[in-house]
């Protein structure tokens, strides 16, 4: 005696239903190994945007508002010099703090890029201020053109000439990261319509005949859209599981750097890895449902 299914009417339905459609083959296989492939690959792309973006914005943070003056070593006396410039500071509007840097400060900001070996106390170092200035009522060239007068081995720099391009660099990084992620999840769908359709085509014969017992598109384009989502589903979470790994062990950058940031997410950030296999599992749902109905015309 057959015995009878035991499953609420709507689940029995939905078992029956990814009957129609073989656990494995070329086509499942291929949509789980695209999705983890290219969940890994939009993983570095998420964090090359997303790092650039915050480099961009930590860089811009950090010297709004900045400006370095330094005076060139001469035979004159520095430390009169020195005093000249602190007036001449004093009296311009929108200068909020002038600091003169010490030997210690500047020789720790040269080590990083000539080495710990340099006899700095031999070198001709030039005398550093940092300035933080107010930019509604600083007047940059106003102060260089005095300077320029009053005070010829007095150079101010607002940072401007390299920050600039730096910014502008880690904006192009930016898009380029977010461009490269619209392409890997184009070519995912791309990759999950093929194999859909591959699938669609393999089972043609059994699919006519469930539509000659009565079966409807809906019913049939369902088994394939189930399936496939849930390999790729599947297949994105080991993707961004293994890409989560790689970033984690991904060699640290030195806390005390000012340019480089360590790349990957930070904070809030972290829920794009996470989220991002369900958006994959949205993209091969559209893209089967999309391609089992465009198959089924194709049939009839």
């Amino acid at each position: 005696m057959k015995q009878r299914s035991t499953l609420p009417p709507t689940e029995e339905l939905k078992t029956k239903s990814l009957r129609i459609v073989p656990p494995s083959g070329l086509g499942v296989w291929l949509t789980g190994l695209t999705a983890a492939a290219m969940s890994f690959l939009a993983v570095f792309a998420m964090a090359l945007a997303l790092t650039a973006g915050l480099v961009a914005q930590n860089w811009s943070s950090e010297l709004q508002g900045r400006a370095t003056i330094r005076i060139l070593p001469s035979n004159e006396n520095s430390a009169q010099q020195l005093d000249m410039l602190l007036q001449i500071l004093a009296q311009t509007p929108g200068i909020l703090k002038a600091q003169p840097l010490d030997s210690a400060t500047q020789t720790a900001l040269l080590a990083p890029w000539l080495g710990d070996d340099i006899p700095f106390d031999a070198l001709p170092l030039p005398q550093l201020l940092d300035v933080t200035y107010a930019g509604e009522r600083y007047d940059f060239e106003g102060l260089r053109l005095r300077l320029a007068a009053e005070l010829p081995d007095a150079i101010i720099d607002d940072h401007m000439q390299f920050r600039g391009p730096i910014l502008a660099a880690a904006q192009q990084l930016r898009w380029l990261g977010y461009g490269a992620l619209g392409l890997i999840l184009s070519v995912t769908a791309m990759m999950v319509v093929l194999a859909a359709n591959a699938a669609l085509a393999a089972n043609g014969t059994v699919i006519k005949v469930l539509q000659l017992v009565g079966a409807t598109d809906r019913y049939i384009v369902r088994a394939f859209v189930r399936r496939f989502a849930l390999r790729a589903f599947l297949g994105a979470c080991f993707g961004c599981l293994c890409a989560v790994l790689a970033l984690h062990y991904m060699p640290k950058v030195a806390e005390n750097s000012a340019f480089l940031r360590a790349f990957g997410f930070v904070q809030g950030q972290w829920i794009w890895p996470v989220a991002l296999p369900f958006f994959v599992a949205g993209i091969a749902y559209i893209a089967t449902r999309w391609a089992g109905y465009r198959k089924l015309k194709e049939l009839i």
